[in-house]
């Protein structure tokens, strides 16, 4: 870390690992969204990604980006799973860089 950052986080990215059901929001095995610097979110050009899949990982983004102790279960877990009974969407996340910031640039 230098001198300027006083913070690291990790750069995470969402990705469909396998669906267990019938696809109902038309995502497929490897659509995904990257969540960089924090709080800038991208999706590859000309994709989506379901609300509702999106609305079921986002309580954990904010603690996957951060180092976790060695014990902890969110630091071991990575698989999430959408709410849609009929569609049993499960997405892995993963991080992909870790990354000095400064906590005054993002308050």
């Amino acid at each position: 870390m230098s001198e300027d950052n006083d913070m690291e986080l990790y750069d995470l990215r969402v990705t469909v690992d396998h669906i267990e059901g019938r696809s109902v929001c038309g995502m497929a095995v490897g659509d995904c969204f990257e969540l960089e610097n924090s709080a800038h979110l991208r999706l590859p050009d000309g994709k989506h990604f379901c609300v509702y899949a999106l609305a079921a990982v986002l309580p954990f983004l904010a603690a996957k980006q951060r180092a976790l102790p060695d014990g902890d279960w969110l630091e071991r877990d990575t698989l999430f799973c959408c709410p849609d009974p009929e569609e049993r969407l499960v997405m892995r996340v993963e991080r992909t860089r870790r990354r000095g910031m400064r906590s005054g640039d993002l308050t």
